[in-house]
């Protein structure tokens, strides 16, 4: 199984390889192509003395500088793998606009490892899986699709995760799934509404201001109520799936899943 195990957590300050830049324009699709290993937080931790001293002048402290690509967020033009960074950092490119960088081999791990978990030398290890894996997973035994939706299939009575990668850190989606409580958006709370008529309804909310509220329901009613119409309106703390029972190799597969999905980036 092709896998990476990773630390992950909050970010650090960080300078220049508009290296990275260049190959996020690039529009091919690779498959992943890289044998086993770890990336310890002694790793991540020297990608991160690297980042500071060849990479932030250009892409800034958090990653952000480059129009359009978040390098701490996984954001890029299109899907890249550790082989494609490397490879762009080794040669160079953009007609010598980024230079080629001589890293050496302790250097060069830190440093894709250092971008891939997010700029954090000292999170929680996270392992990531084959993405296909992942899909099958997604759609077979996780019973995701019975609840997400993605690139316009399936239902709407939980977040769209069309373009996930973007929006969670591989350690906030391996959370969401191992501890769904400690990661629970408010804006995803459940909640459970009593209209002046009795009718209760249970969903999730789209909208809310300080007058009304716009949620969806279990069958995908898009509805919109008055705050001040209604007999009950609860927000729960709990969220509506539990810690998922599916064994270490098949969370790191729905990983890998989960962070290829990237919109209309993919």
């Amino acid at each position: 199984m092709l896998r990476h195990q990773f630390r992950e957590g909050k970010s650090v300050t960080s300078r220049c390889l508009l290296a990275l830049a260049i190959i996020l324009f690039t529009p091919a699709l690779h498959a992943q192509n890289m044998a086993d290993h770890t990336y310890t937080s002694a790793t991540i931790a020297t990608g991160s003395r690297v980042y500071l001293q060849r990479c932030a002048l250009c892409h800034g402290p958090d990653g952000g500088w480059v129009e359009d690509i978040n390098l701490a967020r996984g954001k890029f033009k299109s899907v890249v793998t550790d082989k494609d960074l490397i490879e762009i950092i080794h040669r160079g490119a953009g007609d010598g606009r980024m230079p080629a960088f001589n890293l050496t081999e302790e250097e060069m791990e830190g440093i894709v490892a250092f971008i891939r978990t997010g700029f954090d030398p000292d999170g929680e290890a996270v392992i990531i899986g084959n993405m296909q894996r992942g899909k099958q997973v997604f759609n077979g035994k996780g019973e995701c699709s019975s609840c997400h939706r993605v690139q316009g299939i399936g239902p709407r009575s939980a977040p769209d995760l069309s373009d996930i990668a973007f929006k969670r850190t591989p350690a906030m989606l391996q959370r969401t799934l191992t501890r769904p409580a400690s990661s629970l958006m408010p804006i995803n709370r459940p909640i459970e509404i009593e209209t002046a008529g009795g009718e209760v309804i249970r969903g999730r909310r789209l909208n809310e201001d300080t007058y009304t509220v716009q949620i969806i329901d279990g069958n995908e009613r898009l509805l919109t109520f008055e705050k001040a119409s209604l007999r009950r309106f609860e927000v729960s703390t709990t969220p509506t799936h539990t810690p998922t029972t599916l064994p270490e190799d098949d969370v790191a597969d729905l990983l890998g899943f989960l962070l290829s999905l990237r919109g209309n980036a993919q």
